[in-house]
Formats: C-alpha cells, structure tokens, sequence
C-alpha cells in the first residue's frame, strides 16, 4: 500500500480521535412547552409548573441532553407537520392525526374527567340535564369551545355531534372562562387542574358553577412527542426513566374531583 493510501485510509480515524477529544457529542434535543397553567407556565420570567418540572427529571434520569423553550401551540404542530428534527414536545393527548408526524413516548401524566363549567344565567337550564349526553342535545344551549385544542377523542366527537349552539374562539381558556362569566356561552368544558389553578387567581371567575355529569368521558393521558428522526434508542431512554420517575403516576401534584 502506498504511502498516499495510507493517509486517506487513516483520516476517518483522526477525525474520530478528534471528535472524541474535544468532547463533541449529538447536539441535544430542542423541546417545546405551550403555555398551560398549572402544568406549564412562565411567571415573572420564570419557567414553573408541576409538569414541567416533571419533564425535566424524566430528560435528566434518561441522560439525554436537551433544551426547553416556550413555543405557542400552533407552531408546535407547524414545526412537526413541516418536519423539524430533532424536536419534541411535552404534555399531549395521543391522537391519530398527531401519530402521523410524532412518535409518543408512554403517558406522562393522567388527566382527571373534564368536568363543566356554567355561567351563572345557564345553572339551572345546565344542571335540568341529568346527563352530559342530554345536555349536548339541548339546542337552546351555547357550548363554548375553545378552538384549536383537543378535549380527548370522546369528548371531540360529542361536540361535533352535539345539537347545542357552538361558540368557537382561538383564545386561551382563561379568556374563553372570562366569556363564560358575562354569558357569551351557557356551558363550556374545563380541565379540572385548569380551572383550580385560575379560580385561586381570579375573582372573576367565582361567579362560575362548576357541575360534574356522571358520563363524562375518563381522563386522557399526556405524553411526550418527538419528531420521527430521534433515534428509538432515546425514546427507549425516555420510557426507562418515565418508568422509574413513577409512570403516570405524580405523588407531588393532585387535584381532587369537588
């Protein structure tokens, strides 16, 4: 072999000694969060929430490397629908259509029962219907919904079924509750950790009743989502650690059906 060979055959190798010596290494993965008090939110500047926080032993324990950032809902799903590497995102229903661009890691978090929010002019018309079924077939009712968001495939497919009129807004919950207050909308579904967290900050909202129906679809599951280039070796990493962090389960953070 020439002396010429030789050379070009050792580069792969000196660019590998390289490499390792000055400690390069996968540059780490970018994961998004959306605002949703109480499970992911900035205050005064700072990132909080029981979730999050969640999310953050879960990358540590698996040793993958990584890099928050706070991104709206809507260019989350653009940055997975037009196919960004090396990308995830946290705290998501398992969906169909979201299967398509993602892959899911196990469930993170179990979600309480929706439960239904009422402004005060809609209680007793509301609370007449024994059953959430009776009430989405109650045309003299408006349902407000909150567009751009899933509440679970069960409780997705009984609002587009439901007979009630239909209050689509692109706003966050927050404000969609603050509609329901001064009665832009009879009824509206809530996240329970949603409403427990704003109803201790907003006085406003206290005039709202809060009814639970007894065929209200369970609770959904949230996991992890990440773009279909990160390695299952990562993914497996992820799953070992949500195992050994305690599954669904968050003894930390509770919020008990009223």
């Amino acid at each position: 072999m020439t002396i010429r060979a030789l050379f070009f055959r050792s580069l792969p190798f000196a660019a590998t000694a390289m490499l390792s010596a000055s400690g390069w290494c996968a540059p780490p993965l970018t994961v998004a969060w959306r605002d949703k008090p109480p499970y992911h939110y900035t205050e005064q500047g700072e990132a909080k929430g029981f979730l999050l926080e969640r999310v953050k032993n879960i990358f540590s324990v698996a040793g993958v490397p990584v890099q928050f950032v706070n991104e709206p809902q809507k260019r989350i799903w653009a940055n997975f629908t037009h196919g960004a590497t090396n990308y995830c995102s946290i705290s998501w229903y398992r969906l169909p259509e979201r299967e398509a661009v993602a892959q899911y890691t196990s469930p993170i978090h179990e979600d309480l029962p929706h439960t239904v929010l009422i402004s005060q002019a809609a209680v007793q018309r509301v609370k007449a219907h024994p059953t959430l079924s009776s009430l989405l077939d109650d045309p003299s009712l408006t349902l407000g919904v909150v567009e751009g968001v899933s509440y679970g495939p069960a409780l997705d497919q009984m609002i587009k079924d439901s007979k009630n009129q239909i209050m689509s807004r692109t706003v966050e919950t927050t404000l969609m509750m603050r509609m329901l207050t001064v009665g832009r909308a009879s009824f509206m579904f809530v996240d329970r950790e949603d409403w427990e967290y704003f109803r201790a900050r907003e006085k406003t909202l206290h005039v709202a009743v809060r009814h639970d129906f007894p065929d209200m679809p369970p609770g959904m599951k949230r996991h992890i989502l990440c773009s279909k280039d990160v390695p299952a070796e990562t993914m497996a990493k992820l799953n070992q650690a949500i195992a050994a962090t305690g599954g669904t389960n968050n003894p930390g953070h509770s919020v008990k059906p009223k």
